[in-house]
């Protein structure tokens, strides 16, 4: 059986190895200066990967034929980062005293540039590039989900355009607050409404239930993501309340809708550039359950597509499906009746369907399932 690749993520690991000589063998070197390492004279390399690495001649040339190498490539991003980008690296030049500054951050040139290309772009040189960073920013992302057990990640799913005054928005970041205290792993779209309701949630986590509601009422005075004053809010309520480090969430947006501005509030972001991807994984890593707050057309698809994959058992595991709003999603949008029909009829099966009204029975029936399984 084959030896699994070990990957290098970091100077210090690669200064390391270098030093102890021999045949390095399965390493995957991930945008690494071998350059600045001092390389062991009678060290080589076989079935080895390195990606986007910087490397001295006298390395090249131990290097077998068995080895891959991707080198750097000149693009607006770096596609072969090893690990998910945080608020302050996608908001980079971000000031908050002067909103429009949005414009020269890190995030904006390249969603200036995607849409220069184009979201179906034939260039193929702008397709591997983004490829690469898709493959990258997947293997970052599991290797952060694989510090917790398959039921202790939930998913937040639920409409962009939900309001900062709304009702819902602080219920589900009571939620997300409750569940992180406990030790889950709150994921979501990592957009706003909904989704940022969540990531405050777990930002806050730590902190007194009143200071999660004065920062709330805060946000509230800029209530749309449309609002000028929108993200500066944000940053002045991580400055005010900095985050508790052994409390996190990851942000899982993408530049496709890259009109609607990533939350700063997750403390890791794994952002794509193929929404597909995105979605797909999404929904796959939430093992421990998706809590569904209103939304529309693309929270439809987010429905449907988990109750396939519990259904099928995909990943073998069918995590609760729990529907916040009875008046919405019995009424308005009478997906949940829907469901349970479907399911009745033996169209469905292996759906554990909930609907609440009160944000602590979700917490409840989450934290029921991440403990026991039922």
């Amino acid at each position: 059986m084959e030896q699994n690749y070990h990957e290098v993520e970091s100077q210090a690991s690669l200064r390391e190895l270098m030093l102890q000589g021999g045949v390095v063998r399965r390493q995957a070197f991930q945008n690494l200066d071998f350059t600045r390492e001092s390389v062991s004279e009678d060290l080589a390399f076989e079935e080895c990967i390195f990606l986007g690495c910087a490397l001295p001649q006298s390395v090249k040339e131990r290097i077998a034929e068995s080895c891959y190498i991707f080198p750097r490539m000149e693009s607006e991003y770096n596609p072969f980062r090893s690990k998910l980008y945080s608020a302050q690296e996608l908001y980079a030049g971000f000031d908050r005293f002067s909103p429009e500054s949005y414009e020269d951050t890190f995030d904006s040139r390249v969603y200036k540039c995607y849409m220069r290309y184009g979201r179906q772009t034939r260039d193929i040189s702008r397709t591997l590039m983004r490829t690469l960073h898709d493959h990258s920013i997947t293997n970052a992302l599991n290797d952060m989900i694989g510090e917790y057990e398959p039921r202790q990640v939930v998913a937040v799913m639920g409409g962009h355009a939900m309001r900062r005054d709304e009702g819902r928005y602080l219920d589900i970041a009571h939620i997300s607050k409750s569940l992180t205290e406990r030790g889950l792993l709150i994921i979501s779209g990592g957009g706003p409404g909904a989704m940022e309701a969540a990531h405050l949630g777990a930002w806050m986590a730590g902190r007194e239930d009143e200071e999660l509601c004065e920062a709330v009422r805060f946000l509230s005075s800029a209530p749309s993501y449309k609002d000028r004053q929108w993200l500066s809010l944000s940053f002045k309520v991580m400055e005010r309340y900095p985050r508790r480090e052994s409390f996190r969430s990851i942000g899982i947006p993408t530049w496709f809708y890259g009109h609607e501005p990533a939350t700063p509030f997750a403390s890791h972001i794994a952002k794509y550039f193929d929404n597909s991807i995105r979605e797909d994984g999404l929904l796959a890593l939430a093992k421990g359950g998706v809590i569904y707050s209103p939304g529309s057309a693309g929270t439809m698809q987010e429905i449907f597509q988990d109750a396939a994959q519990n259904h099928y058992l995909t990943f073998d595991i069918a995590s609760p499906m729990v529907f916040l709003g009875r008046e919405y999603w019995a009424e308005q949008m009478p997906i949940y009746d829907l469901l349970q029909r479907l399911q009745e009829q033996g169209r469905y099966q292996n759906l554990k369907l909930m609907l609440a009204d009160e944000w602590e029975e979700v917490v409840r029936r989450i934290e029921r399932f991440s403990i026991s399984g039922e």
